[in-house]
């Protein structure tokens, strides 16, 4: 874990010193970079033979979490849009 948080601040040293100059290569390296990472999650998740048997289970479970996600955000969307009508009647 130190080696981890040793990489980002060194990093994060690199861009502070670096902040002047124009790198553009930066934003197309960082792009491969994570597509390259997300390869290489999907290789390592098609590998696990407890994740493939039980992908039907992970799919239902990532519908039900999902749909009440979205139930829960137009649930709150609509609760603060009354609040703020209201109040927007009260100062007339």
């Amino acid at each position: 874990m130190l080696k981890f948080v040793a990489i980002i601040l060194s990093g994060m040293a690199v861009g502070f010193l670096m902040r002047k100059r124009r790198l553009r290569v930066v934003p197309h390296l960082v792009t491969a970079l994570i597509w390259a990472l997300l390869f290489f999650l999907g290789v390592e998740v098609g590998e696990n033979p407890q994740v493939i048997h039980g992908i039907t289970n992970l799919g239902v479970e990532a519908l039900w979490l999902s749909l009440a996600s979205l139930a829960g955000t137009v649930l709150a969307s609509w609760a603060l849009w009354r609040w703020i009508s209201s109040r927007k009647g009260d100062s007339r």
